[in-house]
């Protein structure tokens, strides 16, 4: 193969990589400013998503954020995976993309790799928020408690839909089982 050509090629595999990897929201979508960290950490429960390998399976998926001294954010995400019977988890660390105040993270649970965490709507009092990845194909819904009320759901998939995201592909999660049984393994 040519020089010239092969230097092609590895310029455009650097870039198609360095835009796969970007943990940027997608375009057209802000995340939530005036965030608060200290109100968002705890544990939420996952209402909804989009399917995607790394949950695949998955019932009663629940994440935890802890504010480190460093200013990053320590991520427990834990689930039962109904394939093997077994409760799994993944313990992972995000960083602010900008300021605190701007509900936009990176969040890496395999060494250097990250990912985008953007919160697009979130409740004043911190008891529901939509959370969107680097693309159009991640999105979750989360809530403080094991249901979200009907008129909530129903604002955030109309928000959701006005975003450009496939709301028809979401999956409804399962939170029937209990917490010290997710604890314990």
């Amino acid at each position: 193969m040519p020089i010239r050509r092969r230097y092609f090629l590895l310029l455009a595999s650097l870039a198609w990589t360095l835009t796969a990897c970007s943990t940027l929201p997608p375009p057209g979508i802000q995340p939530v400013s005036g965030f608060e960290l200290q109100r968002y950490s705890g544990q939420w429960y996952e209402i909804a998503r989009l399917d995607h390998r790394f949950e695949r399976d998955m019932s009663d998926v629940r994440a935890t954020y802890t504010p480190q001294a460093d200013g990053s954010v320590a991520v427990l995400n834990r689930g039962f995976d109904t394939a093997s019977g077994r409760w799994q988890q993944a313990l992972g660390r995000a960083y602010f993309n900008t300021d605190p105040a701007t509900a936009s993270l990176k969040v890496s649970f395999f060494g250097p790799f990250y990912g985008g965490y953007h919160v697009v709507a979130l409740d004043p009092a911190y008891r529901w928020a939509m959370v969107a990845g680097n693309d159009r194909s991640y999105l979750w819904l989360l809530a403080r408690d094991r249901q979200l009320p009907d008129d909530v759901k129903t604002r955030l998939l109309v928000q959701a839909r006005g975003l450009g995201f496939d709301t028809d592909k979401l999956i409804w999660g399962s939170q029937q089982r209990g917490d010290d049984a997710a604890a314990a393994n």
